[in-house]
């Protein structure tokens, strides 16, 4: 076995769709999100967005990069022609403001998104009206762990 940096933290390795419905915390109505990691180090988290039913996620930007991968259906954000398809990657630079749907449709989307930084929520003239870090959602994590019988701890796998 090869002797890893003191300190070091372990890696992942986790089911990213999980079995157990209760994994999956959520965001807004018809919005979860399933945290793969939440890097405090950093201050950005990785996880997937799961929404049904032609759900939104509310306008927001993102002060840094935000990469994502389609894994099952499809989604678009309001401001843009372009449609993200089952297998599209997405990139979104730093600034951009958007509001995330899903189609009528479309029973199921499923992203795997790397988020840099934070999400701040916008209303329709740009003014601030919410913020999401990695700390917000950690602590959403635990509070939707805590009540689902898993525990506030179950969250502590994905922090590094």
């Amino acid at each position: 076995m090869t002797v890893q940096p003191f300190g070091l933290q372990p890696e992942i390795v986790a089911n990213a769709i999980p079995a157990d419905e209760r994994v999956w915390v959520p965001q807004a109505d018809n919005v979860w999100f399933r945290p793969l990691l939440l890097n405090t180090v950093s201050g950005g988290w990785c996880n997937l967005l799961r929404v049904r039913r032609s759900g939104v996620l509310s306008r927001h930007r993102h002060p840094m990069l935000v990469v994502g991968y389609v894994i099952k259906g499809r989604w678009f954000y309001r401001e843009h022609d372009w449609v993200a398809n089952e297998g599209d990657f997405v990139y979104e630079p730093p600034g951009e403001t958007h509001t995330l749907e899903v189609p009528a449709d479309c029973a199921e989307m499923i992203t795997f998104f790397n988020i840099s930084g934070a999400m701040i929520y916008l209303d329709e003239y740009g003014q601030q009206t919410g913020y999401e870090d990695v700390f917000t959602k950690l602590e959403m994590c635990r509070a939707h762990y805590e009540a689902v019988g898993l525990g506030a701890s179950y969250v502590d796998q994905f922090v590094r």
